[in-house]
């Protein structure tokens, strides 16, 4: 997974709408544009963009194209931006200590 794509396609604040709609479970697409701020050609847009940066997939299901999270890809992510939390807990780790002595220090 191309993690740049994800991130930059998640900036949005449409896109953003559309995956907390689609977290719901699967829905056809005029199900996602419904009261969203754009037209619906827009919003297929919008899903084309997520569908590229591999978080978002779509099937047929009769004569409706239903979208959906792609739970692995999204899976994928979240471990990608877990590894900053991480990252982030370690570097206080040292400073730990530290800061457990000054807090005990009399004012």
């Amino acid at each position: 997974m191309t993690y740049s794509l994800a991130v930059d396609a998640l900036g949005d604040p449409t896109r953003r709408a559309i995956v907390e709609r689609l977290r719901e479970g699967a829905r056809a697409v005029r199900e996602v544009a419904r009261d969203l701020p754009v037209s619906r050609p827009a919003a297929s847009q919008h899903l084309r963009v997520l569908k590229e940066a591999g978080l978002v997939r779509d099937r047929r299901d009769g004569t409706r194209r239903l979208c959906e999270l792609d739970a692995h890809r999204m899976a994928e992510l979240r471990s990608y931006l877990d590894g900053f939390w991480a990252a982030g807990l370690e570097g206080f780790a040292p400073a730990g200590p530290a800061l457990r002595r000054k807090s005990r220090a009399p004012l």
